[in-house]
Formats: structure tokens, sequence, C-alpha cells
């Protein structure tokens, strides 16, 4: 269908359609599979046991990142230059050229879609793959409940055992974005649904890391009071357990039981070689550099260690580590992203790429970047780009995506998908497959309704 988009004629592709029978139907065992491609169908062996995912949290601009368009109109294509990559044809921004030398190592999936382009659902969308009862609402800053769908690092710690007394999920920030009030700009960090646990409850909550990377003020979560030794800690860890012997217990309180156990081991003297998992201390000199001493790079080389220590999923919720706030760049687009976003990004990325790779551990670690949308064909009066759903692109790395090719591509002005469009729920459970989680996996919510992890279709091409 020929639809006139910023004054371009431009052809829509729609993407196919789910079939949505919700979970009150598996709940009765009528759910049908649907026809993904998860691990049992392809027959492929999934080899990934951790995901670092990068979101870039505010909607990063794909025709100025990797998609550009530089025969379309100067009102759409913007400022900045494509440069060769290492692979023939593919070419992406200018201020990305570490990236562009290791493109033979990653793929770009350039046919994101969506028909949203409000910042809290779809960010609530593409991190648990529900929509929010309020699709049409942006900026609805509401409290993380209960009842929410989980993120999808909450999903891996249900299903996948970490393999370390850390948990099965930890985030760098926690999902949390600065408001603003009656145009006043105002520094109050306001939690986002999308970003929790929610009806799979607080065992599989994210530890937070809200303070700088590599320091241990930055987990709250896990440190002593100041009158309180690790020793005295200690000891009155172990006076309880004695008294909690032989007290019976309902369901819920073996849960916190188990919850409280985690943290006392976390904590106590017991795993201080864990807790420091958290510090960079002992990373040398040459890599903190490598990464970046800027908080981005620092949280980069954390969440290799994390990984490396057996945490199924680390979220990088990119926001609050620049200047400018994050990704969404309504005005002054191309200085933010020439001075600070876009050399964040190259160096912190490819220098987790190279170490993962020199590590053998590219095939185990997938290394994931999106953000919730992409920005609008055509440059605003303010130098900047607004919120666009209909187009965005997609970095995988590593788990078993093979590197060096491009999915999917966009129109002339990289407002539609032209070929292959791709769900954000399709981006879900690719991530799933490649850790070994069949994206037809039930998960039951507080009234024991089953629900599919994810209502996507493997990204099959990639793998």
């Amino acid at each position: 269908m020929l639809r006139l988009i910023d004054g371009f004629p431009t052809v829509h592709c729609n993407r196919r359609e789910f079939l949505r029978t919700g979970g009150s139907l598996a709940a009765a065992g009528l759910l049908l599979p649907r026809q993904s491609r998860s691990a049992e169908a392809t027959g492929r062996v999934a080899g990934a046991k951790s995901c670092i995912l990068v979101y870039l949290l505010g909607g990063p601009p794909h025709q100025d990142m990797f998609d550009l368009k530089p025969e379309a109109p100067s009102e759409v294509r913007g400022p900045f230059q494509p440069i060769a990559t290492n692979i023939a044809g593919v070419q992406i921004c200018e201020h990305l050229p570490r990236l562009s030398q290791m493109a033979d190592q990653y793929a770009l999936v350039r046919s994101v879609s969506r028909r949203n382009s409000h910042h809290t659902p779809m960010i609530y969308y593409t991190l648990t793959g529900y929509e929010t009862a309020f699709p049409d609402r942006d900026n609805d800053i509401r409290p993380p409940l209960r009842t929410d769908f989980p993120h999808m690092g909450a999903v891996l710690a249900h299903f996948r055992e970490s393999r370390s007394v850390l948990p099965g999920y930890v985030a760098l920030p926690e999902l949390a974005i600065r408001s603003s009030l009656r145009g006043e700009f105002k520094r109050a960090r306001s939690p986002l649904r999308g970003g929790g646990p929610g009806f799979l409850g607080p065992s599989v909550a994210p530890l937070m890391v809200n303070g700088p990377p590599g320091t241990r003020e930055a987990v709250p979560a896990v440190a002593l009071p100041p009158d309180i030794s690790i020793d005295r800690f200690d000891e009155r860890s172990t006076l309880l357990s004695l008294l909690d012997r032989g007290i019976p217990r309902a369901p819920r309180g073996e849960q916190f039981a188990t919850i409280r156990s985690r943290a006392v081991m976390l904590t106590g003297a017991s795993n201080r070689d864990g807790l420091d998992t958290f510090s960079l201390d002992a990373e040398p000199a040459a890599m903190r550099d490598r990464y970046g001493r800027h908080r981005f790079g620092q949280a980069m080389l954390l969440s290799r260690r994390l990984t490396e220590a057996g945490v199924p999923m680390v979220a990088i919720h990119f926001n609050e580590m620049t200047l400018c706030d994050g990704w969404d760049l309504h005005s002054n687009n191309f200085e933010a992203l020439e001075g600070e976003l876009l050399p964040m990004l190259d160096q912190g990325l490819s220098a987790l790429m190279e170490d993962l790779t020199q590590r053998g551990r590219k095939e185990e670690t997938l290394v994931v970047v999106m953000g919730e949308f992409g920005r609008t064909p055509k440059i605003n009066k303010l130098a900047g780009r607004d919120h666009w759903g209909e187009c965005s692109s997609t970095l995988f790395f590593g788990g078993g995506i093979r590197g060096g090719q491009v999915h999917g591509s966009s129109d002339r002005i990289a407002a539609y998908p032209k070929s292959d469009p791709v769900d954000p729920a399709d981006v879900q459970a690719t991530i799933y497959h490649s850790l070994g989680l069949n994206p037809d996996q039930v998960m039951y919510d507080l009234t024991q309704r089953a629900w599919p992890v994810s209502n996507g279709n493997v990204i099959d091409a990639l793998l």
C-alpha cells in the first residue's frame, strides 16, 4: 500500500499478525502449538549460557547508525556519511569506525517494526513481549506491579539456574527514566514497568547496580551497614539459622527463606570472591581504558565479568550514562550522537566483542543491542528526530548467531520495512532460543493462567 510519509511516497509493508489466543486457552490445554521455529523445531543445539542486553533506552535513530540512506533528501539523510565495513556492500555510520571493521562478527536486522511510537508501552512490549493495558499512553509512568509480565531477564532467571550464588538477572542500572514535570527537568528517577519480575515473583527480581559500575557501593542491596562487620554479620546469620531450625513454614515462607538465604550468601564472608565480581579493581588498566572510562564502557566490562561468573542475563539499560538524556533525541540529535553516544557505543561494544572472542566466550555469550523503537525519517525543526515504531535496527553478536549478514531491509527513507519485517517479539524469541529456552515454554501468572514466554518467531536466518 502506497502511503505518504513526511511528504514522500512510501510502500508500507504490513508484518504478519500473530494469532494471540490468550493464556486462558493454554491453561485449558487448548492452545495449539504455534509454528515458531523454536529450539525443538529447528533441531539446533543452542550453546549460549548468558545474554548481555544493551538496551538503548529512548529510541536510537537507526538511519543515523546502522541503516543510513545517503541517496535520500537532505531532510531525511542528515549530515552523517556512511562508511564501508569489512563486509562487501554493507555500510554503517562514519562515527562507528571500530564496529565497521567488525561487521563480519555480528548480524544486523534492519526491519524491526511495530505500529506503536510511545515510549512506555513500547519499552514494556520490547522487554516483556506483551502489551500494557494502555498501549496508546505515552510517558504513562506507573510503578511496576506484581501483576506485570516479566522482563526477559526475569524469565531467564526463572527457567535457567544461575551458575553461581549471584542472581540470574542483573540490571545496570535498573530500568528507570528521568521524568519532567510541567516542562521543568526533574532528575528524579522513575522506575518503569517492564524491568522487573512481575508475576514471576521477587525470587527473580534483578540485582540492581545503580552506582558507578565497578565499585561495591554501586550495589546497595549487598552493602552492609557501617557498624556491621562481615564477621558480625556471619555470626548473626548463623544464629538466625539455628533459631529457624524445626520451624514449619508455609509455601510463601519457604520462598522468603530461599531469597534470604541467597542474600546472606551474597553478602557474607563466604562470598567475598563472588562479590568481588562487581569490582573492576582486578582488571588491567589497559582493559578498562579499552572499554572506555565512562559509565557505559565500565558497565560493558562489568557485564562481561558477571556473565563469566554465571549470570544468565545482564541488562544494560543505557540511560543516565551521558550528559544528554539518553537516546530520546528530539533536538540536537547529531550533536549528541557525534559528541557522546556513538563514540561510547563504538568503543564499549567493540571492546566487549573483542574481549569475548579472545576469551573464547563468543559462542556462549549472546549480545543484543536494541531500543524500544527507531526515529522519524524526517528531521524536525530542532535538528532532532521524533518517535517512530514502524522501523528500527537491532544488532546480534555471538550466542550461535551467524555474523557478517544483514537481515531485512527498509525502504528508501528508512520509514518502513521493505523486506523480511520482524516484530520485537521475534527478537525476544531469538534470544530465548539462543539460550536454549523454547519460546513456547509456558509460565504462569498469579491466577495460574498460562502464557508462552514469547509470542514471536525465532529469526531462523540469523542462526
